[in-house]
């Protein structure tokens, strides 16, 4: 079933929230400035990336098909000998159907895909990305910080994506009037001990100068 329900209170203007991946086509609505998808992922999973080595979690950046990516996702669990298993496989095919329905929404016959270990503060500060629309995803840890913000001051009230929910962002790049004012950052973590695993995909509509 395909519902808006608030996270929290005082959600910005602009944002789009629901229990159903059908949902996610929100994100085509002049209005909407970003989508999350509320959702829950298998505890055990959870409970998997919790015990995980985060030396293991090394960090990955690729540009690929969005078919291509379980084997692309199960290609660098493999070279990070991250142990294979129903949590492993559940996590590869997770990414792979994220990133099949991101592209899809984009029409991008690439992407680019992220998958992060963070335990710094990696882009603490608000941000709009110079992109057309972007997808995260935080398995493991805090997810990403977002609020409203006005004359380039921070946001009165910061809320926080559900870990596990993947969040549609859209870029400067979107042609959209006018600005939502609806910004994000990573949040900081430095020094807290804590470990974010990250997936980030954008598209990709040229091969040329792509990294």
């Amino acid at each position: 079933m395909n519902i808006s329900v608030p996270i929290s209170a005082g959600q910005p203007a602009g944002l789009s929230i629901m229990r159903d991946e059908k949902g996610l086509n929100s994100f085509y609505d002049p209005a909407c400035a970003a989508a999350i998808w509320d959702r829950d992922i298998p505890a055990e999973v959870t409970s998997w990336l919790a015990a995980l080595d985060p030396v293991v979690l090394r960090n990955a950046r690729v540009v690929v098909q969005a078919q291509t990516v379980p084997k692309t996702v199960a290609d660098l669990c493999d070279i990070a000998q991250v142990p294979k298993g129903p949590q492993r496989a559940w996590l590869i095919d997770d990414i792979g159907m994220l990133a099949q329905r991101f592209a899809g929404l984009m029409s991008a016959p690439y992407l680019r895909l992220r998958l992060q270990a963070i335990t710094t503060n990696a882009c603490r500060k608000f941000h709009l990305d110079a992109i057309t629309g972007r997808l995260v995803c935080t398995y493991h840890g805090m997810g990403m910080q977002y609020g409203t913000c006005e004359n380039g001051a921070e946001p009165i009230h910061i809320h926080t994506t559900p870990t596990g929910a993947p969040i549609l962002l859209r870029g400067s790049l979107w042609p959209s009037e006018p600005a939502s004012g609806l910004l994000h950052r990573s949040p900081p973590i430095e020094g807290t001990g804590e470990t974010r695993l990250v997936l980030v995909l954008d598209p990709v509509f040229d091969l040329e100068g792509a990294e």
